[in-house]
């Protein structure tokens, strides 16, 4: 559906997107995730025609698209601050790109109530958008980006806007949907949640280049660098040797998962992954802190050597701050990065 062939775009000397390929296969969601300036949202804008390429390929259908404006691209674009016809009512929204490209009265009509249906704001296609929460805003820039059946759906950061409870709703409907209509979608957001929540495969930017591409499972299990696991959020990253099943850290000896690379190396450890137990029988830790997440506890421990560790514990295990642990090593919860 999508190749990207060696696609650079330069700012001045800066490479905003730097030799990327990237392919999105028929009726698969991808998601390129990445902090603020990695190049995710210009990428985006290449594909849609709204950003000339310094160099590289924009394929679509095997069909170069140098050239080719926007409005031609047969894409779907949706955007974090919705952009819709406040002078319209929903109806007179979702229905534009359909009145643009000449369909019938009667064919539109059809079109906006079979969509409205589907993003579940049946029957309102006369209320004024002004008069919308900010999810069924959303919902409506969807069905409108959806009505002309673009062969490929582009979402810009399109939840960024909405309160986390919405958000976690939303993202699950969005996914159920797409999987119905077999749409092809390519979206960007710093949101790792929203990202592994949506997707079929996340792509990792970092400075214009992609760091790590792969199924939502794989990327989480096994991030590819440094730089990917910081960036999930995994901060007990620590240098060290490693020698057939076990590394040597400032931790202490944490064991390794078979087949790991030996040698030096930088070790990653999950927070699952860290057992809390007597201090006798582990590295010794002081409790710092305590934040609750919901269903478990994020403890962050103070080691006599090293730098800070994260565990985490059910709800029911937290040990209070001040206590002293020993902390023990998984190493199904341990990767050797790259």
């Amino acid at each position: 559906m999508l190749a990207l062939r060696d696609v650079t775009v330069r700012f001045g000397a800066r490479a905003a997107v730097d030799a990327v390929s990237l392919d999105v296969a028929d009726h698969e969601v991808v998601c390129v995730l990445g902090p603020s300036g990695s190049g995710k949202s210009t990428l985006l804008r290449v594909v849609a025609g709204l950003q000339p390429v310094t160099a590289g390929r924009v394929l679509l259908d095997g069909a170069d698209q140098s050239g080719v404006p926007v409005h031609r691209r047969g894409v779907g674009l949706m955007f974090q601050d919705h952009q819709l016809f406040p002078q319209r009512d929903v109806a007179g929204n979702v229905a534009f790109g359909l009145r643009m490209r000449g369909v019938a009265r009667v064919e539109r009509a059809a079109r906006v109530a079979e969509l409205l249906d589907l993003v579940g704001l049946p029957g309102a296609g006369r209320r004024a958008v002004a008069a919308l929460s900010g999810g069924e805003q959303q919902r409506v820039a969807l069905a409108r980006a959806l009505a002309p059946r673009p062969r490929l759906l582009m979402l810009d950061e399109p939840l960024g806007q909405l309160d986390r409870g919405l958000r976690e709703r939303l993202v699950v409907e969005l996914r159920q949907l797409f999987g119905r209509l077999g749409t092809t979608v390519l979206a960007v957001t710093h949101d790792q949640g929203e990202a592994f929540a949506l997707a079929d495969r996340v792509v990792v930017m970092r400075d214009g280049r992609v760091a790590q591409s792969g199924t939502p499972l794989e990327v989480w299990q096994r991030p590819a660098s440094e730089f990917v696991a910081r960036f999930l959020g995994f901060d007990n990253v620590v240098p060290g040797t490693v020698t057939g099943r076990a590394a040597d850290t400032v931790w202490g000896r944490i064991p390794v998962p078979a087949g790991s690379a030996q040698g030096a190396a930088r070790v990653l450890v999950r927070p699952a992954g860290v057992r809390l137990g007597d201090p006798a029988g582990g590295l010794w830790c002081t409790v710092e802190a305590r934040t609750f997440r919901g269903q478990s506890v994020a403890v962050r421990l103070r080691p006599e050597s090293g730098p800070a560790l994260e565990a985490a514990c059910a709800l029911r295990e937290a040990p209070e701050e001040g206590a002293v642990v020993g902390a023990t090593f998984a190493a199904d919860e341990v990767v050797v990065l790259g």
